[in-house]
């Protein structure tokens, strides 16, 4: 009988042993954290060139530049005077 009892307790801590290392509350994974990176905060889009061109009666152009870059608006302005020969 006394084998019995001591099979019974073993089995008893064995069967504890088992449940606890299944259900540890410990957290092993890391949790998911989001950076931002500053470079990407700082890009801002880029507003394209519009340009409305005008003709009037005597054959002559116009047109009304307007955009977000100083130096493209200035580059296709020097490039329609070039393309329509307006000095």
């Amino acid at each position: 009988m006394s084998t019995r009892k001591l099979l019974r307790v073993f089995l008893i801590i064995f069967l504890f042993i088992t449940v606890q290392s299944c259900t540890g509350t410990e957290d092993k994974e890391e949790k998911a954290t989001f950076k931002q990176l500053p470079e990407l905060q700082e890009i801002e889009p880029e507003k394209p060139v519009k340009i409305k061109l005008k003709r009037n009666n005597d054959g002559e152009y116009s047109w009304d530049i307007s955009g977000g870059d100083a130096e493209e608006v200035i580059k296709i302005d020097k490039r329609l005077r070039e393309d329509l020969k307006i000095k």
